[in-house]
C-alpha cells in the first residue's frame, strides 16, 4: 500500500496494492500490520455502510469528546467526493478542508483521524460507501456543520437544485456557531 499526504496534516490518502489477472482483481482493503508499519495505529471496532443516489450530500458530521472517531473510508460501488474538514482546536488548518474523489474504480481510501468533520457527495447514479471507525457511535456526542457553510466554501460538485439532503443536514449550524468539538 502507498500512503500519500494531503494539504492537511494527518489526513492521508491510502492506495492499496492491487493484483489483477484474467479473473479480475484482489487487494487488501485493510491490513493492521501494514498500517502499523506506516505509523497508522488504529484499533477499528466497527464497520458501516451506506447506499445513496446521485446528488446525495451526507455531512458534515463528527463525534465530540471521548466519542470522537477516526475513520477509514472507501467506495465499493460508484463515485463520491469525500470531504474532511479540520476542526481540531488550535490546528493551523482549522476550518480548512480536503476533498478527494473516491470510487470503486480508483479504490483509493481516505484515513480521517479524530478531530475532523466528514461528509461526501454522490457523483455517480448510485454509490455504496463503506467506512471503519475506531470508536462507537454515541448519539449524545454527535455534531455537525452546515454542508454549505460559506466560511468553509466546499464545492460538492453537485448543482444546488440537484442536492439531496436530510432535514438534519440542512439545519446543521455553521462552523462559527459550533462551540464544542
Amino acid at each position: 500500500m502507498k500512503v500519500y499526504d494531503t494539504s492537511i496534516k494527518d489526513l492521508l490518502i491510502i492506495e492499496p496494492q492491487i493484483f489483477y489477472d484474467s479473473r479480475g482483481y484482489f487487494f487488501e482493503s485493510y491490513n493492521q500490520a501494514k498500517f502499523a508499519e506506516a505509523g497508522l495505529n488504529y484499533n477499528f471496532i466497527q464497520d458501516n455502510q451506506s447506499a445513496s443516489v446521485y446528488g446525495t450530500i451526507r455531512g458534515l458530521h463528527f463525534q465530540k469528546g471521548e466519542f470522537s472517531q477516526a475513520k477509514l473510508v472507501r467506495v465499493l460501488e460508484g463515485k463520491v467526493l469525500d470531504v474532511a474538514v479540520d476542526i481540531r482546536p488550535g490546528s493551523p488548518t482549522f476550518g480548512k478542508y480536503e476533498a478527494v474523489e473516491l470510487s470503486a474504480e480508483n479504490k483509493l481510501q481516505l484515513m480521517i483521524p479524530r478531530g475532523f468533520a466528514h461528509g461526501f457527495s454522490v457523483l455517480s447514479p448510485t454509490a455504496v460507501f463503506s467506512y471503519k471507525c475506531d470508536n462507537i457511535y454515541n448519539k449524545a456526542s454527535e455534531g455537525g456543520i452546515r454542508f454549505n457553510d460559506p466560511d468553509i466554501g466546499i464545492d460538492w460538485k453537485i448543482k444546488p437544485e440537484e442536492a439531496v439532503l436530510s432535514d438534519k443536514d440542512k439545519a446543521q449550524p455553521f462552523l462559527k456557531e459550533v462551540t464544542c468539538f
